[in-house]
């Protein structure tokens, strides 16, 4: 599956923006999807990820109460609503999907489709 993430930008802190991911070339509604971030000199760390129905999530500890991962598998999109944001969500954003289908994971390990990341840069 080809994605395409699009809806990075420049905020300031306490800011939302919305991301998206277009998925192509596969049956979209099989696979968990995730989204990734990597900040300067830091590894790449799971963000949130929904499984292929869309009613298991997970999110790291930093951005729960704040970002919501959901999906549209009639659109072949999976998006990410981040509101309060905080300098230190700065990063650029990847979504993901596993190769394998119904296979329910969070390890960077896992996902072997990547798009091609969008920068978010919240300002303080």
């Amino acid at each position: 599956v080809q994605l395409q993430a699009s809806g990075g930008g420049l905020v300031q802190a306490g800011g939302s923006l919305r991301l998206s991911c277009a998925a192509s070339g596969g049956t979209f509604s099989l696979y968990t999807m995730g989204w990734f971030r990597q900040a300067p000199g830091k590894e790449r760390e799971i963000v949130a990820s929904v499984d292929w129905s869309g009613t298991g999530t997970y999110y790291t500890e930093s951005v729960k109460g704040r970002f919501t991962i959901s999906r549209d598998n009639a659109k072949n999109t999976v998006y990410l609503q981040m509101n309060t944001l905080k300098p230190d969500d700065t990063a650029v954003y990847y979504c993901a999907a596993p190769e394998v289908a119904y296979y329910w994971t969070i390890r960077p390990k896992d996902f072997g489709s990547w798009g091609q990341g969008t920068l978010v840069t919240v300002s303080s």
